[in-house]
């Protein structure tokens, strides 16, 4: 039953906004060619954006930079109880949600999702943000430049987010 719903859920949403606009008299071919040249525009306000974002995580990654940032966080993060597999997710899920994912992966495959590690890694990447993905993509689409107070604290609600998985999972999983 819910197999067959799956399948037909796009189909069933397709007719039923084709027929709206139908109902309403709106032409609906030309609305989406409009929504879709918006679409492109905003694509090419935000691409430089993204292009330098995407450039600098790869460079991160491909330098070792973020090895030897872990190292250096390590006496820290052993201190607050955080497992040092979850650091580089730590330094990764602000900057790069795809960086983030692989991360998770490594530990999914090296320790196991049900790991203290896998538990903390999973419950960080649902209460935590891509705070500078975010806000290029955002605040890059409408042109706001001044982004400081926003930064910091999207920043504190991360770490406050990643310390908190750590301790709920701690507290309701181990």
């Amino acid at each position: 039953m819910f197999a067959l719903l799956g399948v037909l859920c796009v189909p069933i949403l397709i007719t039923v906004i084709l027929g709206t606009g139908l109902l309403r008299r709106v032409n609906v071919y030309d609305a989406f060619v409009e929504g879709a040249k918006d679409g492109l525009v905003t694509l090419f306000k935000i691409f430089p954006s993204l292009l330098g974002l995407i450039t600098s995580v790869a460079m991160l990654r491909a330098s070792g930079a973020l090895d030897l940032l872990c190292s250096f966080l390590k006496p820290i993060t052993s201190a607050l109880g955080v497992p040092s597999e979850v650091v580089p997710l730590m330094l990764m899920r602000p900057v790069s949600g795809s960086g983030a994912l692989a991360v998770v992966t490594d530990i999914f495959k090296n320790l196991s999702p049900d790991s203290f590690a896998g538990l903390c890694a999973s419950v960080m990447m649902g209460s935590t943000e891509t705070t500078f993905y975010t806000i290029a993509v955002y605040y890059g689409s409408v042109g706001i430049t001044k982004i400081r107070h926003t930064l910091k604290a999207a920043l504190i609600a991360d770490l406050v987010g990643m310390i908190g998985s750590v301790l709920a999972v701690r507290l309701f999983l181990m």
